[in-house]
């Protein structure tokens, strides 16, 4: 299994099983997921519980989480919407920390993400009323911020994240 984290702050953002593209001349990945919902609910019988020793089931509530299958999976934590001004700024110093992180692990991709990074961010500035913001689950601003769309269709849910800002584990 392939992992894609946050070279800043390590934290899982998503995983293989999505569909991966690369856009903005190759700066960006852009992550399909899907709406979904699911059972939060316990299994007794997995945990030794026995209903009928017990005196029966309570009847505890179901309870279903609904949500995009990404943030779901990867415990992705929604944080405040950023305006222009406030994304400007956090962008600055976060180019600043990928660039530093590429230069440490000797990358060839330096010069490339400093010509390309521009180009992309002026995509993201030119979208950015549409997005919903996700840090990684440490909720560590200075790491990724993953951006949440829709699709055309207004059902189909994507995250656009900068490629130079994630390593890749294979399990």
């Amino acid at each position: 299994m392939i992992i894609y984290k946050d070279i800043i702050t390590g934290d899982e953002l998503f995983t293989e099983v999505y569909k991966i593209t690369e856009v903005c001349d190759g700066m960006l990945y852009e992550v399909q997921g899907k709406l979904t919902s699911r059972s939060e609910d316990v299994d007794g019988a997995l945990i030794g519980a026995n209903a009928s020793a017990e005196g029966g089931d309570e009847g505890s509530e179901a309870s279903t989480v609904s949500g995009v299958d990404i943030v779901l999976n990867s415990k992705l934590q929604e944080t405040s919407a950023y305006n222009k001004k406030a994304y400007q700024s956090y962008i600055k110093g976060y180019m600043k920390a990928v660039k530093a992180r590429l230069e440490e692990q000797g990358s060839k991709r330096v010069q490339a993400f400093m010509a390309g990074a521009p180009a992309a961010v002026k995509m993201i500035l030119g979208n950015l009323d549409k997005y919903q913001f996700f840090t990684g689950e440490s909720m560590n601003c200075d790491g990724a911020i993953g951006l949440l769309d829709y699709r055309e269709d207004g059902v189909t849910p994507f995250f656009v994240f900068f490629k130079d800002g994630i390593e890749i584990e294979k399990y």
